[in-house]
């Protein structure tokens, strides 16, 4: 837990870390080199990728210490001052000895390797210029800065567990012109202007919240305090962590490999170009504002619910579906009476901010159900 909150901390510096490269995969990263750490110990569980020889006696909670350490000065090297301090505090709990010593090596060991083998998943490699459409349902940049995508090649990083990013591809969204797409696109309209008089306080509040932090922090940061509250073991806790970061980075490569195959445009843009008639029922406004601004990337799947639904997935699978539990973000706390429940609010917001369809939603639902389900059956 203190490691997955020394990494949140890390990346809250918008320059930690080049922004062509997806915050999940640091997450990832670490928590399956913590896994990997400490079932080469405790051979409770076969090992993500390494297992690696442990003499009897030597301390796993060294090892999953010296593991997460290694990984975040491996990602992060100008943070090294901070996480020696960190790694420091944490290993002075235990006691000295052989012991404490070879559980430093197995985490290190562990560490080097997974680093090596991600360093050539495709990562790093140059996000190709992304060009507009100009027909009908064509992404283009949006309002108030129309900032160009990305993440454009993120679909073909190397899956964690995946086979390839277009595992789960969802189906094709349905076409602009269809009877579907003008129900969806006016629910959006109507609910997620920023001068909405159908939006409900509540649901303004909702918006705001999800919108404060990213996803994946909030889901992090609810695992830190089930694992807190429920006592978890060391066992159990590095199972939590690597399922659910695992997932989380396979279900982003999964959604931006699906973004860059479909590239639909934003609600936003369909809204102000709706009286182009491109969809007879859909009513346009061309000075139609959303309650949040439009992250820079195509509209299908949602990535709030895709990242949502894998998280509220792996989470009920060791703790069960109703499990209630409060997250505050930003200063602001809602309750839910299970993981569901937090899922499908956070997809809803995305309609109430006027971000994204329902469409996108129920895209992302599916996807992020999928993948989550996949590395259940496989950590």
């Amino acid at each position: 837990m203190e490691w997955n909150r020394e990494l949140i901390t890390i990346l809250s510096d918008p320059k930690a870390q080049p922004a062509t490269v997806q915050p999940t995969r640091s997450f990832a990263l670490l928590q399956a080199a913590e896994y990997d750490a400490v079932v080469s110990i405790t051979r409770a569980d076969p090992a993500y990728k390494f297992s690696v020889s442990a003499p009897r006696g030597a301390r796993a909670d060294a090892a999953a210490d010296q593991a997460a350490h290694d990984v975040l000065v491996a990602l992060y090297p100008a943070q090294r001052a901070a996480v020696d301090q960190r790694l420091s505090s944490q290993l002075s709990a235990i006691p000295s000895g052989p012991d404490k010593q070879a559980g430093m090596a197995v985490g290190a060991a562990v560490a080097r390797r997974l680093i090596s083998l991600r360093s050539r998943e495709g990562s790093s490699a140059k996000p190709p210029r992304f060009r507009s459409g100009d027909r009908a349902g064509d992404y283009r940049p949006t309002p108030h800065d129309f900032p160009a995508p990305v993440f454009t090649n993120w679909g073909r990083v190397r899956p964690f567990v995946l086979a390839d990013g277009g595992q789960f591809r969802p189906a094709a969204p349905p076409a602009v012109s269809s009877a579907a797409y003008a129900t969806a696109l006016t629910e959006v309209k109507s609910l997620g202007g920023k001068t909405s008089t159908t939006r409900t306080p509540d649901q303004t509040a909702a918006a705001k919240f999800w919108a404060a932090a990213p996803v994946w922090n909030v889901w992090n940061q609810i695992t830190q305090n089930l694992v807190t509250s429920q006592h978890a073991s060391l066992e159990k806790a590095v199972k939590v962590f690597a399922r659910l970061d695992l997932s989380l980075a396979d279900t982003t490569i999964a959604i931006y490999d699906a973004k860059y195959a479909y590239r639909l445009w934003r609600p936003v843009t369909a809204i102000r170009l709706g009286g182009t008639h491109y969809n007879p029922p859909i009513v346009g406004d061309p000075d139609w504002t959303p309650l949040l601004t439009t992250a820079p990337d195509s509209s299908d799947p949602s990535a709030h619910a895709a990242l949502s639904q894998a998280a509220a997935t792996t989470l009920a699978g060791f703790y069960g579906a109703r499990h209630p539990f409060a997250v505050t973000s930003k200063g602001a706390t809602r309750d839910f009476a299970g993981f569901q429940n937090a899922a499908e609010e956070a997809w809803l917001s995305r309609v109430w901010s006027g971000r994204h369809t329902s469409l996108d939603n129920q895209a992302g639902q599916q996807l992020g159900t999928q993948v989550a389900d996949f590395v259940a059956g496989h950590l």
